[in-house]
Protein backbone atom coordinates (compact mmCIF):
# COMPACT_ATOMS: atom_id res chain seq x y z
CA UNK A 1 0.00 0.00 0.00
CA UNK A 2 1.48 3.65 -0.92
CA UNK A 3 0.42 6.29 1.75
CA UNK A 4 -0.68 9.63 0.09
CA UNK A 5 -0.67 13.14 0.63
CA UNK A 6 -2.55 14.47 -1.80
CA UNK A 7 -5.32 17.47 -0.84
CA UNK A 8 -8.29 18.21 -2.90
CA UNK A 9 -10.53 20.60 -2.56
CA UNK A 10 -13.24 19.35 -2.19
CA UNK A 11 -16.61 21.88 -2.13
CA UNK A 12 -16.00 25.58 -1.34
CA UNK A 13 -15.03 24.79 2.41
CA UNK A 14 -13.60 21.19 3.06
CA UNK A 15 -10.77 19.15 2.17
CA UNK A 16 -10.68 15.98 0.31
CA UNK A 17 -7.66 14.10 1.04
CA UNK A 18 -6.10 10.62 -0.56
CA UNK A 19 -4.87 8.77 2.51
CA UNK A 20 -3.58 5.27 0.35
CA UNK A 21 -3.80 3.84 -2.67
CA UNK A 22 -3.50 -0.26 -3.48
CA UNK A 23 -3.94 -2.57 -6.25
CA UNK A 24 -6.15 -5.25 -5.33
CA UNK A 25 -5.92 -8.76 -8.47
CA UNK A 26 -7.93 -11.46 -8.62
CA UNK A 27 -7.66 -14.09 -5.89
CA UNK A 28 -7.24 -16.82 -8.34
CA UNK A 29 -5.17 -16.28 -11.67
CA UNK A 30 -7.05 -16.09 -14.95
CA UNK A 31 -6.88 -19.22 -16.87
CA UNK A 32 -4.52 -19.07 -20.10
CA UNK A 33 -7.19 -20.12 -22.19
CA UNK A 34 -9.38 -16.70 -20.83
CA UNK A 35 -6.66 -14.38 -21.22
CA UNK A 36 -7.83 -12.40 -24.03
CA UNK A 37 -11.52 -11.28 -23.96
CA UNK A 38 -12.47 -9.51 -27.74
CA UNK A 39 -14.56 -6.73 -27.10
CA UNK A 40 -17.95 -6.36 -29.30
CA UNK A 41 -18.84 -4.26 -31.90
CA UNK A 42 -21.31 -2.39 -29.97
CA UNK A 43 -18.68 -2.37 -27.25
CA UNK A 44 -16.42 -0.34 -29.58
CA UNK A 45 -19.35 2.36 -30.86
CA UNK A 46 -20.44 3.18 -27.41
CA UNK A 47 -16.97 4.24 -26.99
CA UNK A 48 -14.43 4.75 -24.08
CA UNK A 49 -16.30 6.57 -21.09
CA UNK A 50 -16.19 5.76 -17.67
CA UNK A 51 -19.83 4.91 -15.51
CA UNK A 52 -19.35 6.73 -12.35
CA UNK A 53 -21.60 5.46 -9.80
CA UNK A 54 -21.57 6.32 -6.00
CA UNK A 55 -22.83 4.69 -2.64
CA UNK A 56 -23.58 6.60 0.18
CA UNK A 57 -23.75 4.48 4.09
CA UNK A 58 -24.66 5.82 7.14
CA UNK A 59 -22.16 4.98 9.99
CA UNK A 60 -25.05 2.24 11.67
CA UNK A 61 -24.75 1.44 15.42
CA UNK A 62 -26.12 -1.94 14.97
CA UNK A 63 -22.88 -2.53 12.84
CA UNK A 64 -19.61 -3.46 15.02
CA UNK A 65 -16.97 -2.73 12.04
CA UNK A 66 -15.00 -0.45 11.83
CA UNK A 67 -13.57 1.87 9.68
CA UNK A 68 -10.47 -0.11 9.26
CA UNK A 69 -12.77 -3.58 9.09
CA UNK A 70 -14.79 -2.09 6.61
CA UNK A 71 -11.88 -1.70 3.98
CA UNK A 72 -10.51 -4.78 4.81
CA UNK A 73 -13.76 -6.84 4.13
CA UNK A 74 -14.30 -4.55 0.55
CA UNK A 75 -10.44 -5.43 -0.61
CA UNK A 76 -10.82 -9.26 -0.09
CA UNK A 77 -13.91 -9.63 -1.26
CA UNK A 78 -12.89 -7.51 -4.64
CA UNK A 79 -10.21 -9.55 -5.35
CA UNK A 80 -12.29 -12.89 -4.73
CA UNK A 81 -15.14 -11.09 -7.14
CA UNK A 82 -12.24 -10.12 -10.21
CA UNK A 83 -11.53 -13.79 -10.59
CA UNK A 84 -15.11 -14.51 -11.24
CA UNK A 85 -15.17 -10.56 -13.56
CA UNK A 86 -11.55 -11.13 -14.74
CA UNK A 87 -11.79 -8.94 -17.46
CA UNK A 88 -11.79 -6.11 -15.03
CA UNK A 89 -8.63 -6.73 -13.93
CA UNK A 90 -7.00 -6.59 -16.65
CA UNK A 91 -5.57 -3.54 -19.14
CA UNK A 92 -6.39 -2.89 -22.59
CA UNK A 93 -3.05 -3.16 -24.69
CA UNK A 94 -3.18 0.35 -26.00
CA UNK A 95 -6.05 2.64 -25.98
CA UNK A 96 -7.51 1.51 -29.85
CA UNK A 97 -7.50 -2.39 -29.45
CA UNK A 98 -10.52 -3.87 -29.77
CA UNK A 99 -10.03 -6.49 -26.87
CA UNK A 100 -8.71 -6.65 -23.05
CA UNK A 101 -5.40 -8.53 -21.97
CA UNK A 102 -6.43 -10.10 -19.04
CA UNK A 103 -3.28 -9.87 -17.23
CA UNK A 104 -4.25 -9.38 -13.86
CA UNK A 105 -2.85 -6.62 -13.51
CA UNK A 106 -5.79 -5.51 -10.87
CA UNK A 107 -7.93 -2.70 -9.91
CA UNK A 108 -7.00 0.48 -8.13
CA UNK A 109 -7.96 0.71 -4.58
CA UNK A 110 -7.91 4.49 -3.18
CA UNK A 111 -8.67 5.76 0.18
CA UNK A 112 -9.92 9.08 0.99
CA UNK A 113 -11.13 11.58 4.24
CA UNK A 114 -13.14 14.09 3.67
CA UNK A 115 -13.90 17.12 6.36
CA UNK A 116 -17.28 17.04 5.59
CA UNK A 117 -20.11 15.16 7.68
CA UNK A 118 -21.56 12.35 5.47
CA UNK A 119 -25.28 14.24 6.06
CA UNK A 120 -24.04 17.17 5.28
CA UNK A 121 -22.74 16.05 1.84
CA UNK A 122 -25.23 14.52 0.84
CA UNK A 123 -27.57 17.24 0.93
CA UNK A 124 -25.33 19.38 -1.50
CA UNK A 125 -24.18 16.31 -3.47
CA UNK A 126 -25.87 17.16 -6.65
CA UNK A 127 -24.94 20.78 -6.76
CA UNK A 128 -21.22 19.75 -5.83
CA UNK A 129 -18.69 21.14 -8.44
CA UNK A 130 -15.83 18.51 -7.28
CA UNK A 131 -17.81 15.58 -6.91
CA UNK A 132 -15.68 14.07 -9.30
CA UNK A 133 -12.94 14.19 -6.32
CA UNK A 134 -14.60 11.27 -5.27
CA UNK A 135 -13.54 8.70 -7.63
CA UNK A 136 -10.24 7.09 -8.66
CA UNK A 137 -7.71 8.26 -10.65
CA UNK A 138 -10.41 10.85 -12.65
CA UNK A 139 -12.18 8.27 -13.89
CA UNK A 140 -15.42 9.95 -14.30
CA UNK A 141 -17.21 10.19 -18.06
CA UNK A 142 -14.69 11.52 -20.49
CA UNK A 143 -12.24 12.82 -17.72
CA UNK A 144 -9.42 9.70 -18.54
CA UNK A 145 -8.91 9.12 -22.35
CA UNK A 146 -5.74 7.93 -21.73
CA UNK A 147 -6.20 5.40 -19.18
CA UNK A 148 -6.17 1.83 -20.09
CA UNK A 149 -7.59 0.92 -16.31
CA UNK A 150 -11.45 -0.71 -17.08
CA UNK A 151 -12.23 -0.24 -12.94
CA UNK A 152 -11.75 2.21 -10.62
CA UNK A 153 -12.43 2.17 -6.74
CA UNK A 154 -12.32 4.95 -4.21
CA UNK A 155 -13.51 4.43 -0.57
CA UNK A 156 -14.21 8.03 0.70
CA UNK A 157 -14.20 8.24 4.73
CA UNK A 158 -16.35 10.94 5.96
CA UNK A 159 -15.99 12.70 9.55
CA UNK A 160 -18.54 11.25 12.47
CA UNK A 161 -18.31 8.35 10.46
CA UNK A 162 -20.04 7.02 7.04
CA UNK A 163 -18.63 6.10 3.96
CA UNK A 164 -18.92 7.02 0.02
CA UNK A 165 -17.84 3.87 -2.21
CA UNK A 166 -17.26 5.26 -5.42
CA UNK A 167 -16.99 2.73 -8.72
CA UNK A 168 -15.81 3.52 -12.18
CA UNK A 169 -16.78 1.28 -14.95
CA UNK A 170 -15.58 1.26 -17.87
CA UNK A 171 -18.22 1.59 -20.65
CA UNK A 172 -15.97 -0.35 -22.77
CA UNK A 173 -16.62 -3.69 -21.20
CA UNK A 174 -20.26 -3.09 -19.59
CA UNK A 175 -23.12 -0.93 -19.21
CA UNK A 176 -25.70 0.38 -16.56
CA UNK A 177 -26.83 -3.15 -16.25
CA UNK A 178 -23.07 -4.90 -15.58
CA UNK A 179 -21.93 -2.19 -13.23
CA UNK A 180 -25.26 -3.65 -11.35
CA UNK A 181 -24.80 -6.70 -11.50
CA UNK A 182 -21.25 -6.25 -10.74
CA UNK A 183 -21.14 -3.77 -7.49
CA UNK A 184 -24.31 -6.41 -6.24
CA UNK A 185 -21.99 -9.53 -6.71
CA UNK A 186 -18.91 -7.89 -5.22
CA UNK A 187 -21.46 -6.92 -2.12
CA UNK A 188 -22.87 -10.52 -1.54
CA UNK A 189 -19.18 -11.49 -1.50
CA UNK A 190 -18.47 -9.46 1.14
CA UNK A 191 -21.64 -10.13 3.22
CA UNK A 192 -21.32 -14.04 3.32
CA UNK A 193 -17.40 -14.27 3.34
CA UNK A 194 -16.89 -16.46 0.00
CA UNK A 195 -17.34 -16.10 -3.65
CA UNK A 196 -18.62 -19.96 -3.58
CA UNK A 197 -21.32 -19.53 -0.70
CA UNK A 198 -24.74 -20.72 -2.13
CA UNK A 199 -26.34 -17.51 -1.39
CA UNK A 200 -23.66 -15.74 -4.00
CA UNK A 201 -24.37 -18.40 -7.03
CA UNK A 202 -26.99 -16.52 -8.61
CA UNK A 203 -25.37 -13.66 -9.23
CA UNK A 204 -22.48 -15.25 -11.29
CA UNK A 205 -21.18 -13.16 -14.32
CA UNK A 206 -21.96 -14.48 -18.02
CA UNK A 207 -19.52 -13.98 -20.62
CA UNK A 208 -20.06 -13.87 -23.93
CA UNK A 209 -17.03 -14.68 -26.51
CA UNK A 210 -17.32 -12.89 -29.33
CA UNK A 211 -14.73 -12.72 -32.53
CA UNK A 212 -11.88 -10.70 -33.21
CA UNK A 213 -13.64 -7.71 -35.21
CA UNK A 214 -11.93 -6.85 -38.28
CA UNK A 215 -10.78 -3.66 -37.61
CA UNK A 216 -7.43 -3.83 -35.83
CA UNK A 217 -8.12 -1.05 -33.97
CA UNK A 218 -11.11 0.48 -31.90
CA UNK A 219 -13.15 3.85 -33.59
CA UNK A 220 -12.76 6.60 -30.94
CA UNK A 221 -14.98 9.01 -30.34
CA UNK A 222 -13.83 12.72 -29.04
CA UNK A 223 -16.05 14.32 -27.17
CA UNK A 224 -13.58 16.59 -25.41
CA UNK A 225 -14.31 19.86 -25.49
CA UNK A 226 -17.04 19.35 -27.62
CA UNK A 227 -20.32 19.90 -24.66
CA UNK A 228 -21.40 22.47 -22.90
CA UNK A 229 -19.70 24.66 -21.52
CA UNK A 230 -21.17 25.49 -17.76
CA UNK A 231 -22.74 22.14 -16.66
CA UNK A 232 -24.51 22.00 -13.12
CA UNK A 233 -26.41 19.19 -11.88
CA UNK A 234 -29.23 19.51 -9.83
CA UNK A 235 -31.56 16.67 -7.90
CA UNK A 236 -35.39 16.63 -8.00
CA UNK A 237 -37.34 14.46 -6.38
CA UNK A 238 -41.03 13.26 -7.57
CA UNK A 239 -42.93 11.15 -4.65
CA UNK A 240 -44.88 8.54 -6.61
CA UNK A 241 -48.46 9.75 -5.43
CA UNK A 242 -47.13 12.80 -7.81
CA UNK A 243 -45.80 10.39 -10.39
CA UNK A 244 -49.65 9.13 -10.23
CA UNK A 245 -51.14 12.61 -10.64
CA UNK A 246 -49.11 12.62 -13.36
CA UNK A 247 -50.17 9.51 -15.42
CA UNK A 248 -53.41 10.64 -14.98
CA UNK A 249 -52.88 13.88 -16.71
CA UNK A 250 -51.13 11.84 -19.71
CA UNK A 251 -53.36 9.39 -19.59
CA UNK A 252 -56.95 11.18 -19.98
CA UNK A 253 -56.06 12.77 -22.92
CA UNK A 254 -53.83 9.82 -24.60
CA UNK A 255 -55.93 6.86 -23.09
CA UNK A 256 -53.10 5.31 -22.88
CA UNK A 257 -51.54 3.92 -19.25
CA UNK A 258 -47.91 5.03 -18.89
CA UNK A 259 -45.16 4.34 -16.70
CA UNK A 260 -43.58 6.55 -14.04
CA UNK A 261 -40.34 6.53 -16.02
CA UNK A 262 -42.37 7.30 -19.59
CA UNK A 263 -44.41 10.62 -18.41
CA UNK A 264 -41.13 11.39 -15.83
CA UNK A 265 -38.44 11.43 -18.97
CA UNK A 266 -41.80 13.31 -20.97
CA UNK A 267 -41.88 16.08 -18.67
CA UNK A 268 -38.17 16.36 -17.67
CA UNK A 269 -37.14 17.04 -21.86
CA UNK A 270 -40.15 19.02 -21.88
CA UNK A 271 -39.30 21.58 -19.19
CA UNK A 272 -35.68 21.30 -20.80
CA UNK A 273 -36.39 22.69 -24.79
CA UNK A 274 -39.13 24.89 -23.40
CA UNK A 275 -36.13 26.40 -20.96
CA UNK A 276 -33.19 26.31 -24.06
CA UNK A 277 -36.13 27.76 -25.99
CA UNK A 278 -36.90 30.64 -23.62
CA UNK A 279 -33.17 31.22 -23.81
CA UNK A 280 -32.22 31.38 -27.02
CA UNK A 281 -35.16 33.62 -28.31
CA UNK A 282 -36.76 30.84 -30.57
CA UNK A 283 -37.25 27.15 -30.58
CA UNK A 284 -34.96 24.94 -32.15
CA UNK A 285 -35.32 21.27 -33.25
CA UNK A 286 -34.28 18.72 -30.62
CA UNK A 287 -33.70 15.15 -29.93
CA UNK A 288 -34.74 12.91 -26.72
CA UNK A 289 -31.85 10.27 -26.50
CA UNK A 290 -33.24 7.26 -24.42
CA UNK A 291 -30.51 4.05 -23.74
CA UNK A 292 -32.36 1.01 -23.50
CA UNK A 293 -31.50 -2.18 -22.28
CA UNK A 294 -32.44 -5.00 -24.48
CA UNK A 295 -31.50 -8.10 -22.66
CA UNK A 296 -34.69 -9.63 -22.25
CA UNK A 297 -35.76 -9.60 -26.04
CA UNK A 298 -32.60 -11.48 -27.17
CA UNK A 299 -33.44 -15.04 -26.61
CA UNK A 300 -31.66 -17.09 -24.03
CA UNK A 301 -29.38 -13.74 -22.56
CA UNK A 302 -28.83 -13.88 -18.98
CA UNK A 303 -29.76 -10.88 -16.76
CA UNK A 304 -25.88 -11.04 -15.41
CA UNK A 305 -24.72 -11.05 -18.87
CA UNK A 306 -21.22 -8.76 -19.23
CA UNK A 307 -21.24 -6.37 -22.06
CA UNK A 308 -23.49 -3.59 -23.83
CA UNK A 309 -26.60 -5.32 -24.84
CA UNK A 310 -28.32 -1.64 -25.26
CA UNK A 311 -29.81 -0.05 -27.70
CA UNK A 312 -31.15 3.67 -27.79
CA UNK A 313 -34.75 5.33 -29.02
CA UNK A 314 -34.18 8.80 -30.87
CA UNK A 315 -37.32 10.89 -30.42
CA UNK A 316 -37.15 14.08 -32.57
CA UNK A 317 -39.14 17.03 -32.25
CA UNK A 318 -39.09 19.20 -34.95
CA UNK A 319 -41.94 21.90 -34.08
CA UNK A 320 -42.81 23.41 -30.13
CA UNK A 321 -45.84 21.18 -30.53
CA UNK A 322 -44.34 18.36 -30.63
CA UNK A 323 -42.98 18.37 -27.42
CA UNK A 324 -46.08 18.26 -25.51
CA UNK A 325 -46.49 15.51 -22.66
CA UNK A 326 -49.14 12.96 -24.62
CA UNK A 327 -47.29 13.30 -27.87
CA UNK A 328 -43.81 12.81 -26.27
CA UNK A 329 -45.68 9.56 -24.49
CA UNK A 330 -47.05 8.00 -27.38
CA UNK A 331 -43.64 8.58 -29.28
CA UNK A 332 -41.29 6.40 -26.59
CA UNK A 333 -43.87 3.64 -26.56
CA UNK A 334 -43.70 3.82 -30.67
CA UNK A 335 -39.72 3.30 -30.21
CA UNK A 336 -40.53 0.83 -27.64
CA UNK A 337 -42.51 -0.82 -29.76
CA UNK A 338 -39.91 -0.69 -32.68
CA UNK A 339 -37.63 -2.23 -30.36
CA UNK A 340 -38.89 -5.30 -29.86
CA UNK A 341 -37.76 -6.41 -33.60
CA UNK A 342 -34.64 -6.79 -32.19
CA UNK A 343 -33.94 -10.28 -31.76
CA UNK A 344 -29.82 -10.68 -32.07
CA UNK A 345 -26.58 -8.65 -31.10
CA UNK A 346 -26.08 -7.76 -34.82
CA UNK A 347 -29.40 -6.06 -35.24
CA UNK A 348 -29.03 -4.15 -32.12
CA UNK A 349 -25.54 -2.94 -33.68
CA UNK A 350 -27.10 -2.13 -37.17
CA UNK A 351 -29.39 -0.23 -35.05
CA UNK A 352 -26.94 2.04 -33.45
CA UNK A 353 -25.23 2.21 -36.28
CA UNK A 354 -28.59 3.73 -38.21
CA UNK A 355 -28.98 6.00 -35.23
CA UNK A 356 -25.56 7.04 -35.47
CA UNK A 357 -25.50 8.01 -38.95
CA UNK A 358 -28.28 10.01 -38.76
CA UNK A 359 -26.85 12.11 -36.01
CA UNK A 360 -23.27 12.28 -38.02
CA UNK A 361 -25.30 14.02 -40.78
CA UNK A 362 -26.54 16.74 -38.97
CA UNK A 363 -24.34 18.75 -37.86
CA UNK A 364 -21.06 19.21 -35.81
CA UNK A 365 -20.63 17.34 -32.72
CA UNK A 366 -20.55 20.63 -30.20
CA UNK A 367 -23.97 21.59 -31.55
CA UNK A 368 -25.60 18.79 -31.66
CA UNK A 369 -24.42 17.60 -28.10
CA UNK A 370 -26.60 21.03 -26.96
CA UNK A 371 -29.41 20.65 -28.86
CA UNK A 372 -29.78 16.77 -27.44
CA UNK A 373 -31.03 15.10 -24.26
CA UNK A 374 -30.32 12.05 -23.00
CA UNK A 375 -32.14 10.10 -20.09
CA UNK A 376 -30.95 7.27 -19.12
CA UNK A 377 -33.01 5.27 -16.10
CA UNK A 378 -31.73 3.09 -13.68
CA UNK A 379 -35.38 2.13 -11.99
CA UNK A 380 -35.59 -1.34 -11.23
CA UNK A 381 -31.84 -1.89 -10.84
CA UNK A 382 -30.38 -3.29 -7.82
CA UNK A 383 -28.39 -0.11 -7.15
CA UNK A 384 -30.40 0.59 -3.91
CA UNK A 385 -29.68 -2.85 -2.68
CA UNK A 386 -26.35 -2.65 -2.85
CA UNK A 387 -24.97 -4.05 1.32
CA UNK A 388 -21.77 -5.46 2.02
CA UNK A 389 -22.57 -6.16 5.33
CA UNK A 390 -23.14 -2.80 6.98
CA UNK A 391 -26.74 -2.07 5.35
CA UNK A 392 -28.19 -0.69 2.16
CA UNK A 393 -27.04 2.54 1.04
CA UNK A 394 -28.62 6.17 2.17
CA UNK A 395 -28.31 7.23 -1.15
CA UNK A 396 -26.96 6.96 -4.90
CA UNK A 397 -25.87 8.54 -7.64
CA UNK A 398 -24.00 8.77 -10.75
CA UNK A 399 -21.29 11.55 -11.72
CA UNK A 400 -22.11 12.92 -15.10
CA UNK A 401 -21.56 16.26 -15.02
CA UNK A 402 -17.81 15.65 -16.98
CA UNK A 403 -19.72 14.06 -19.39
CA UNK A 404 -20.46 17.96 -20.37
CA UNK A 405 -23.81 16.47 -22.41
CA UNK A 406 -27.86 17.67 -20.97
CA UNK A 407 -28.70 14.63 -19.34
CA UNK A 408 -31.07 12.92 -16.97
CA UNK A 409 -30.58 10.44 -14.83
CA UNK A 410 -33.55 8.89 -13.46
CA UNK A 411 -32.93 6.35 -10.31
CA UNK A 412 -35.04 4.91 -7.38
CA UNK A 413 -35.67 6.46 -4.05
CA UNK A 414 -33.82 4.83 -1.64
CA UNK A 415 -37.21 4.36 0.68
CA UNK A 416 -38.70 3.02 -3.10
CA UNK A 417 -41.36 6.27 -2.71
CA UNK A 418 -40.69 8.02 -5.92
CA UNK A 419 -37.50 8.90 -8.60
CA UNK A 420 -34.95 11.21 -7.82
CA UNK A 421 -33.65 12.92 -10.87
CA UNK A 422 -30.31 13.73 -11.29
CA UNK A 423 -30.82 17.44 -14.23
CA UNK A 424 -27.17 18.25 -15.88
CA UNK A 425 -28.12 21.23 -18.11
CA UNK A 426 -26.25 24.49 -19.27
CA UNK A 427 -26.41 27.06 -16.39
CA UNK A 428 -28.40 29.77 -18.51
CA UNK A 429 -30.98 26.85 -18.59
CA UNK A 430 -31.14 25.40 -15.74
CA UNK A 431 -31.88 28.92 -13.91
CA UNK A 432 -35.08 28.71 -16.05
CA UNK A 433 -36.09 24.63 -15.60
CA UNK A 434 -35.23 24.74 -11.90
CA UNK A 435 -38.31 27.54 -11.53
CA UNK A 436 -40.58 26.26 -14.19
CA UNK A 437 -43.91 26.05 -12.14
CA UNK A 438 -45.42 22.35 -13.50
CA UNK A 439 -42.23 20.88 -13.16
CA UNK A 440 -42.55 22.41 -9.30
CA UNK A 441 -45.90 20.80 -8.97
CA UNK A 442 -44.83 17.00 -9.44
CA UNK A 443 -41.94 17.40 -7.23
CA UNK A 444 -39.47 18.60 -4.67
CA UNK A 445 -36.11 19.93 -5.05
CA UNK A 446 -33.31 18.45 -2.93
Amino acid sequence: MVMIGKLLRFGRRQLHTIISRDIIKPANPTPSHLQTYNLSELDLLIGKLYLPMLLLYPNKDSCSLTAQDKTRVLKNSLSQSLTKYYPFAGRLPTLKTPYVDCNDKGVVFLEARSEAKLEEFQLGMAQDENLDNLFADNMVCNNSPHSTNLVGIQLNHFVGGGVGLAVSLSHLVGDGCTLGSFVNHWASVARYGSADHKEVLPLNPHFIHVPRTDSSEAPVMNQQNAGLSTPVTRKFFFPNSKLNDLKKLVTSATNDIPTRVEVLTSLLYKTTVAAATTNSGCFKPSYLMIPANIRRRLPELPRTAVGNFVSRMMVPTTHARETSLSMLVREIKKQKWQLEGVKSMQQATENYKLLMSKLGNDQDLKTLIKRSYTCSSLCGYPFNKVDFGWGKPMATAIALRSAGQNSFVLIDAANGDGIEAHVTLEIQDMEIFQNDKELLSFCQIN
